[in-house]
């Protein structure tokens, strides 16, 4: 049984959430100084990036 397209979105999004769950906690727990905004900013960036995954299952 292979894996079809909305899957392979399906575990892309769920991957993108997870690192960009990781780079925020690491702008907000690792990082004090200005490069803690840039984690943040890239983690918030790859949030977006899922969202547009999540949006063409079922379209692709």
């Amino acid at each position: 049984m292979g894996m079809n397209k909305n899957t392979v979105l399906a575990w892309a999004t769920f991957i993108m959430i997870l690192v960009g769950l990781g780079l925020i906690a690491l702008g907000a727990f690792r990082y004090d100084d200005v490069a803690g905004y840039g984690f943040a900013s890239v983690g918030v960036g790859f949030f977006a990036i899922a969202w547009v995954f999540n949006a063409l299952k079922g379209r692709v």
